[in-house]
């Protein structure tokens, strides 16, 4: 398998790294700013398809459009496919439910189920300090989402805890995501993974559209959409294609351990965005719970580092904690 050559610039990276987090808070914003108007399914179709040619111009400037175009592993990027987009739909679904720092902060669970399931399916060992992380981290997690857990007899209350558990199955699908890549990356190049992902995305969003013949309910419906929405989806798919290309190429001037704890600064782009555009204002258990995930998640990086685990294959095919 090719490798891509490698430059130590650490200012270039954490510029794209954080780039790349900010665009990612964007697109979810607009995702957002749509949810009244297509379902989930719709709205991962078009983030899919659009990011489909900044990704394939990315790779041939690169030299890297064979690789790829030609995956060794197919079915491979099938089921990464199927937690990707599932995890891409439970978002997006939860983003219009719940305000936009609070499904970041839920989104910050990922990295904990990602070292739970590294030890069930590749068998690394888990001990006290990484442990200690995991549970700090969940706490983190439940304070968040416990103030959803006490379902009140209105609909928005209702709506609301459903949106939680939405957006947290989705962290856990996105765990199963990271699994699944370390896996992947043996067999096959980057620019695969990175190319076949949106292109599997794009093809099962489009078979959520037969869903909706049958079952008569606005969340897998689709919709014609106005002119307006149209351009809107059009623009989040242009800035998830660009936005996966600044993270990708950001663990190309710096070490992955070096550039997870960027992640987080998403948490103060979720903040600020959703204040101005939808006016939400981070609650109380918000940040306190995401104060707790996010001490719990550095932990977890700084004793993978301290360990020597080597996630720089996989991080690049990652987005941001909380992020579709």
């Amino acid at each position: 398998m090719a490798q891509d050559m490698t430059q130590h610039r650490p200012g270039r990276a954490i510029a794209l790294k954080l780039c790349a987090v900010f665009l990612f808070m964007v697109m979810a914003a607009i995702i957002k700013s749509v949810s009244s108007e297509v379902p989930p399914g719709e709205a991962v179709f078009f983030r899919s398809l659009f990011a489909i040619p900044i990704i394939a111009i990315w790779l041939a400037q690169r030299g890297q459009l064979r690789e790829g175009l030609i995956p060794s592993n197919l079915m491979g990027h099938v089921w990464r496919g199927v937690f990707g987009t599932s995890a891409m739909g439970l978002t997006f679904a939860g983003l219009g439910l719940l305000p936009l720092p609070e499904v970041t902060a839920i989104g910050y669970a990922t990295p904990m189920f990602a070292v739970i399931f590294a030890a069930l399916f590749l068998g690394e060992r888990i001990r006290l300090i990484r442990l200690s992380a995991v549970a700090l981290g969940l706490i983190g997690v439940m304070i968040v989402i416990a103030p959803r857990l006490s379902i009140g007899a209105d609909e928005m209350s209702r709506a609301a805890t459903f949106g939680a558990i939405l957006v947290l199955i989705a962290s856990v699908l996105r765990a199963l995501v990271q699994i699944h890549v370390r896996r992947l990356v043996q067999t096959d190049h980057t620019a695969a993974i990175v190319f076949y992902f949106s292109v599997t995305a794009t093809c099962l969003a489009l078979l959520s559209a037969p869903i909706g013949w049958v079952v008569d309910h606005p969340a897998f419906v689709w919709v014609w959409p106005e002119r307006s929405v149209v351009l809107l989806l059009i623009t989040a798919g242009l800035i998830g294609g660009v936005a996966q290309i600044m993270v990708t190429s950001s663990y190309r001037f710096g070490g992955a351990s070096m550039l997870a704890p960027f992640d987080y600064a998403s948490m103060i782009f979720a903040s600020l965005i959703g204040y101005v555009a939808f006016n939400e204002v981070p609650t109380g258990p918000i940040l306190l719970g995401s104060a707790l995930v996010i001490s719990g998640g550095i932990l977890i990086i700084w004793r993978e580092r301290q360990l020597g685990l080597d996630r720089s294959k996989s991080k690049p095919n990652q987005t941001p904690p909380g992020t579709p």
